[in-house]
């Protein structure tokens, strides 16, 4: 099983699919190839969870932190997160199904301001 595989199982690719808008299509010739979006979102979660920076993101994952980050604001904008959420909750089984013990952000991960800043 990859890191990929462990980060974003079966279960929740399937519903994280369901939400996620269509990539762009590119005109023909244009560009690098499209990275997955599994990958990215397995990326997304390890610094979520792991409390590194984008710059940080380990090159296992295959995208650059760039692409992790430039997804992960798209996502953002589209309210993905929210949608996932909403669909986790709706779902019969599906908080049962999903090992959300590594996805799970506590205080220690997030930094705190200082001084209103």
């Amino acid at each position: 099983m990859t890191i990929v595989e462990r980060l974003v199982p079966d279960g929740l690719w399937e519903l994280f699919h369901r939400v996620v808008p269509v990539a762009p299509v590119r005109p023909k010739g244009g560009g690098r190839r499209r990275y997955g979006d599994r990958e990215v979102l397995a990326a997304v979660l390890f610094v979520a969870t792991s409390g590194c920076t984008w710059r940080q993101t380990p090159e296992v994952f295959g995208p650059s932190w760039s692409t992790v980050y430039r997804r992960f604001t798209e996502w953002s904008q589209a309210r993905v997160w929210a949608k996932l959420h909403r669909l986790v909750l709706d779902e019969p089984g599906a908080r049962g199904d999903l090992d959300w013990s590594r996805c799970a952000i506590d205080s220690v991960n997030m930094r705190a301001l200082k001084k209103g800043t």
